[in-house]
């Protein structure tokens, strides 16, 4: 295993802008442009060996792009009633896609990309109740579109159209002590992406980088209410995929103390 301090770590990462366009070897990966980095470094998955220090996190993004960045994943309370796949599947959830195909025919569905700033289509949101050190999810029935009428008295019939009850949430101390872990020093580096029209194989220009230091969870509650930051929901019956809290490009800088252009 390679070991790094910042200083050659750094380094390495100006080496690698002065390479030019690197061809991704990963072809047909969509994390192609984190395993292509992670290669030229020669590291495995985004751990960077850095000792002596505070751990340290490597995230990798297209320029200009759309996707989110998962930061973690994280299950929300109480956890003793699996919510996720005892509560919301069952009561909340619809007819999945793929019912009577590739799933039984009885496969149900619930995804959910949830922001702070306004309601999904189907009446879900996030609710930051900082008397109570709480994010809770909240469901308004008002606020579901009527495309999915069909689907709300499904959901009357289940459990009414009430708010949910228990509310699924995530204490400060909990989330903070999550973030705080998986996120407490990151590189981030961002890149230029060019397609070849014969190969369809991408190629990337690792050109920004920039250091983060001291997780800042108030620019993590601030990015949840801005809906910077979404909670995603990804269940069905054969199987739960995990609630991710995820980060739109160009807002890590708003979760750190300390910003340090590398390049």
């Amino acid at each position: 295993m390679k070991i790094f301090t910042k200083e050659i770590l750094i380094q390495k990462f100006k080496d690698i802008k002065r390479m030019g366009w690197i061809e991704n070897n990963r072809h047909n990966n969509h994390g192609g442009i984190g395993n292509t980095l992670e290669d030229l470094l020669g590291i495995e998955e985004n751990n960077l060996p850095i000792p002596n220090a505070a751990e340290w996190e490597l995230k990798a993004q297209k320029i200009g792009s759309s996707s989110l960045t998962t930061l973690f994943h994280s299950e929300p309370s109480p956890r003793a009633l699996k919510f996720v796949p005892s509560i919301l599947l069952p009561n909340y959830g619809w007819a999945h896609k793929e019912a009577g195909k590739k799933y039984q025919i009885n496969e149900m569905s619930f995804r959910q990309t949830i922001n702070g700033n306004n309601f999904t289509n189907r009446g879900f949101g996030i609710q930051i109740d900082r008397a109570s050190n709480k994010i809770l999810i909240t469901f308004d029935s008002k606020k579901v579109d009527t495309i999915h009428s069909d689907w709300l008295k499904s959901v009357e019939n289940n459990i009414g159209l009430g708010e949910l009850n228990p509310q699924p949430y995530w204490g400060f101390d909990d989330l903070m002590h999550k973030a705080g872990t998986k996120l407490p020093n990151t590189f981030y580096v961002q890149a230029e992406v060019k397609k070849d029209k014969e190969t369809k194989k991408e190629s990337y220009y690792y050109c920004k980088v920039l250091m983060l230091q001291k997780f800042n969870f108030e620019g993590f509650l601030k990015s949840l209410e801005k809906g910077n930051i979404l909670i995603d929901f990804d269940a069905r019956t054969g199987h739960n995929h995990g609630t991710k809290f995820r980060l739109r490009q160009n807002n890590f800088t708003d979760l750190y103390e300390s910003i340090t252009e590398v390049i």
